[in-house]
């Protein structure tokens, strides 16, 4: 009896596979036919055709045909076996090093052989290094009518095992008519020209020899663009659900004070910009909404993002509710408990600091506070979402530098705070520039707005690329920075030395800085120290007890000293644009002039040499974002490689981002046109990682 949904079968339903082979299929995440359809070569070779000796090149992988000359057997060295055979063309030696007496007896003079291997260079001319053989009466028995794929393994799997099963599983799915629902409606695919999904499998796993392996390994291919298009979308209606459902939900309505909105303006020491009243008026606009806000800020380093932050807060505050704003480090944690204590101090609402290393009495009057309310704003790490922490009206959260939490962790804030049928609003910050293409998919659940103005006086950073020969010229630099009453910062991309990665140590450096520069007072501050202690050089640092500031990247994010106006980064190649932009932002921060120094390790590659080019010609963190994500990929681009981040099974978002552009139209059009595809599409591809909306 034909089972009448062949794909969700489990995959020992096929013959060779038994409980062994399937436990090995499930550490690839194969569990049924599907997955295994799924499961696409990571390349092809091509055995469909016999390349004759005499057009053999270096670095060949192909397949040759001849009659074995002589054989011989080599002992110095390492053993081995050396075959010569040859066709009407010419010769060429095949060398193994893992052999028998028996199989060296096979291959006697006179026997017609074909090899599948790597052209080299050997000692004597051309050579195939352990090719796959094969002993045959004639030619035609070793031709294959389509390319061959390598698929991804695991230990105990071999290519010849899932070569076997994926081709089972396509002959069950595809035997019958609907075996395997195309959820991608007619009109879609005509639009993109791409082909069924019938056809787009069949294709990839079998492709034509008329297709060379190098174009299919371009991914240029309809058929494997067709199913990439369908990866992104499952991602972006899956997280198109959750912001519906998070929609769904009420939430607190704040009502606008403009009394105390000017009062609190009055108070600060300066002017919002063009671009903070309009984000500020789009927040507000959301906050008056009785479903919940969920809106990202994307604001350049400096832009000014942590007062528009502010003033959401004050809404919620003036409407009774509470604010939790969290950071990814404890460093930046505090600038915005700071900042937020000093805008806060005339308005009579009260500021507390919540991280892990709040512990004992202090802490529990901090939980105790949130609980009964009589704190209004909260500021701490991760911490803040720990189960023992409990609101008593939570109206917003604001989360900053959100991409270090992974898409996850926002998800699974959005259940915190929920009381009384009531959600809170969220708000996000982030000083990394995501580049359009990348915003699409990464946060399709939130509205996005954009600080893209600078506070007027800020000046561009000069920014110079110099060799580490001169490094002794650099230093003479400082002494001379220093002696006209200004700051600098020095950055070592380790802490400790890796021999690898040859990069200076932080404490070495700061050693070695404060013998060069006995009349400069250094600090040091790495991810090592307490969190105590790197306070105490910051607040050193910016109080002037200290002119040079040895650091880590731990800065990258945090501390505003308006009178550093030097940056010295040693080794910028090891670092992402855009984190190099990030670090860079740390100066720039007064009115006068400022500099960056990218001091790397010579010689530099060519990519090197491009990618610290942008730095130096640009200040604008977007452009230098969108560069960064055609040269590096998108994983480096969003600083992580992290859980939270979209796990792909087929897509690779360097390589087919040009796809991205045409995702929203096409989640709309399934959305209004065809909803019944929207959760098998997701069921598809995120499956078995439950719904991103239910984390």
């Amino acid at each position: 009896m034909i089972h009448p949904e062949p794909h969700k079968q489990p995959v020992t339903v096929l013959t060779g596979i038994g409980s062994q082979s399937a436990a090995r299929l499930e550490k690839l995440g194969i569990h049924t036919l599907q997955d295994l359809l799924f499961h696409l070569p990571l390349r092809y070779q091509d055995r469909s055709r016999i390349v004759p000796i005499s057009h053999l090149l270096p670095g060949m992988t192909t397949l040759v045909c001849g009659h074995v000359e002589f054989t011989d057997t080599i002992q110095r060295g390492r053993p081995s076996v050396i075959c010569r055979i040859a066709d009407d063309s010419g010769s060429l030696s095949v060398r193994f090093f893992h052999f028998t007496v028996q199989q060296s007896q096979q291959l006697k003079p006179g026997t017609l052989l074909g090899c599948f291997g790597d052209i080299r260079y050997g000692y004597n001319g051309l050579e195939m290094v352990h090719p796959e053989y094969k002993i045959v009466s004639a030619s035609e028995q070793l031709l294959e009518a389509t390319l061959t794929p390598v698929y991804p393994l695991t230990e105990g799997l071999s290519q010849s095992a899932l070569r076997k099963a994926i081709k089972q599983a396509l002959a069950l799915c595809l035997a019958s008519e609907g075996a395997i629902t195309d959820w991608l409606p007619p009109s879609l695919l005509a639009e993109h020209a791409y082909p069924s999904l019938i056809d787009a499998l069949q294709t990839l796993h079998n492709p034509p020899p008329h297709l060379s392996a190098a174009i299919v390994d371009q991914g240029s291919l309809p058929a494997l663009k067709r199913l990439v298009f369908e990866e992104f979308l499952a991602h972006h209606l899956a997280l198109l659900q959750g912001k519906l459902a998070y929609k769904r939900w009420q939430s607190p309505t704040f009502e606008i004070n403009l009394a105390a909105k000017h009062r609190f303006l009055d108070c600060l020491p300066f002017q919002l910009t063009a671009a903070q009243q309009r984000v500020s008026a789009e927040i507000e606009a959301d906050c008056r909404q009785a479903q919940p806000m969920l809106r990202l800020v994307q604001g350049d380093v400096g832009s000014g993002k942590t007062v528009v932050a502010a003033l959401a807060s004050l809404l919620a505050l003036n409407s009774g509710y509470q604010v939790a704003l969290m950071a990814p480090t404890e460093l930046l944690a505090e600038q915005h408990f700071r900042n937020f204590s000093r805008w806060f101090a005339e308005t009579g609402h009260s500021v507390l600091f919540l991280t892990g290393q709040l512990k004992g009495k202090s802490r529990q009057a901090t939980l105790e506070a949130l609980t009964d309310g009589s704190t209004n704003i909260v500021i701490g790490t991760h911490a803040l979402f720990q189960d023992s922490v409990n609101f008593h009206r939570l109206g917003l959260i604001v989360i900053d530098e959100q991409h270090r939490f992974g898409v996850h962790q926002r998800l699974a804030l959005r259940e915190k705070g929920q009381h009384g049928g009531l959600r809170p609003h969220q708000l996000i910050m982030t000083a990394t520039p995501i580049p359009r293409t990348l915003a699409m998919l990464q946060y399709s659940d939130l509205d996005i707005s954009i600080i893209d103005e600078l506070p007027p006086g800020r000046k561009p950073i000069a920014t110079s690329v110099i060799s580490s020969e001169r490094r002794e010229e650099v230093i003479g630099r400082i002494e001379h920075w220093v002696a006209q009453q200004r700051q600098a910062y020095w950055v070592c991309t380790l802490i400790e030395e890796s021999e690898i990665l040859q990069c200076e140590a932080a404490e070495k450096t700061a050693a070695y800085l404060c013998q060069a520069l006995p009349n400069v007072r250094v600090g040091l501050v790495h991810g090592r120290m307490k969190a105590a202690e790197k306070d105490a050089v910051m607040q050193a640092f910016k109080s002037r007890e200290c002119d040079l500031l040895v650091a880590t990247t731990v800065i990258e994010v945090g501390v505003d000293v308006p009178n550093a106006g030097l940056m010295i980064i040693e080794n910028p190649e090891r670092l992402g644009l855009s984190q190099l932009h990030q670090l860079r932002g740390r100066v720039g921060r007064g009115n006068q002039d400022s500099y960056c120094l990218l001091l790397y390790q010579a010689p530099l590659s060519q990519a090197g040499k491009q990618r610290l080019a942008i730095l130096k010609e640009s200040n604008d963190g977007f452009v230098i974002a969108e560069k960064d994500l055609e040269l590096r990929g998108p994983g480096e681009v969003m600083g992580t490689r992290q859980t939270g981040q979209m796990q792909f099974k087929i897509a690779d978002l360097s390589r087919d981002s040009d796809l991205l552009e045409q995702i929203p139209a096409a989640a709309q059009f399934i959305h209004r046109q065809h909803p019944a595809a929207i959760q098998p599409l997701i069921q598809r591809w995120i499956g078995h990682s439950r719904h991103y909306a239910e984390v």
